[in-house]
């Protein structure tokens, strides 16, 4: 009780048209690895990042998605989907039990603007429950550069997170720093996991809840399996990591108030001296340089 095994599968495939590839893998991976009882691909695995793939709800791939995990009893978390529902397209990741039944949905809260157009961002979080194992949240990549949605995931009771990326840029060395605090912070464990190939650089990782590495990738095809034990997050929550910081217990019982969470409207205030989210042009290079910095909106304590 309360542990399970997760393969987290890094395509290198083309931008698009990769499903009969990705079902290929997971026969595979199913049959090599019967201990595995959970797969997880990258962000727009399957059809690449072009919004022309979205498919309508309920649309042919994730049926076929659905009769794949039903097939090899496992359960499925197939990257993400463009989704269409009427006029708006959703960054879908869908959770699928070995019953091949969908359990959970995630539409990427953060959608990776200025580069991500047309895509409207969810307004809901997502966790669900593996019977007899624990409780799991859903990201989608650019989601974890905004730590107060892993911390709601942990609150909401998520004791590891499953985060399906599509990276190909410089950054990704940034986004594997991200990913090992996000699970140190929580105290859960944190995998990222990237596409390779034409679509990404790799560099999957699996991190544990006092934030230490268990596997990192390459940057091509890779499939990695680890057994995860939840009754090691209970411990590190309860304990520490290693005895040392109960991080969640002391942001429990801390009396400190953030006036920047309680509405909007404070984070917009906040910072409206950075001015629209645009897309950076040949133009603009150098522009900053010129502009004066505005004076600080709360109090400077030396």
């Amino acid at each position: 009780m309360g542990h399970l095994g997760v393969a987290a599968i890094q395509t290198a495939g083309r931008k698009s048209g990769n499903l009969d590839a990705i079902e290929t893998d997971i026969a595979a991976t199913a049959k090599r690895l019967p201990w595995v009882k959970m797969i997880v691909l990258g962000e727009l695995a399957i059809h690449g990042a072009s919004l022309q793939a979205a498919e309508d709800e309920n649309g042919p791939t994730i049926t076929r998605l659905q009769a794949i995990a039903k097939r090899h009893s496992i359960w499925l978390i197939p990257g993400s989907l463009y989704e269409r529902r009427g006029t708006d397209i959703y960054n879908t990741t869908h959770v699928i039990n070995p019953a091949g039944e969908i359990v959970a949905r995630h539409d990427k809260l953060y959608p990776f603007l200025p580069y991500e157009k047309g895509v409207t961002p969810g307004r809901d979080f997502c966790v669900f429950d593996v019977p007899g194992v624990g409780r799991i949240g859903v990201a989608i990549c650019y989601d974890m550069w905004f730590p107060e949605v892993i911390r709601t995931l942990t609150a909401m009771g998520a004791e590891a997170i499953l985060l399906p990326t599509m990276t190909n840029t410089i950054d990704r060395d940034v986004e594997l720093s991200i990913a090992r605090a996000n699970a140190a912070t929580n105290q859960c464990y944190f995998i990222d996991v990237n596409v390779a190939g034409e679509q990404g650089n790799g560099q999957s990782v699996f991190y544990g809840p006092g934030g230490e590495l268990l596997h990192a990738c390459g940057v091509g095809a890779e499939v990695v399996a680890l057994n995860l034990d939840f009754n090691e997050v209970r411990r590190v929550r309860e304990l520490g990591w290693n005895g040392l910081g109960q991080v969640l217990k002391s942001f429990r019982d801390a009396p400190v108030e953030y006036d920047l969470y309680q509405s909007a409207e404070n984070r917009r205030a906040a910072f409206k001296t950075l001015g629209p989210l645009t897309m950076p042009g040949r133009d603009t290079v150098g522009e900053l340089d010129a502009a004066p910095t505005p004076p600080p909106t709360h109090k400077i304590i030396d």
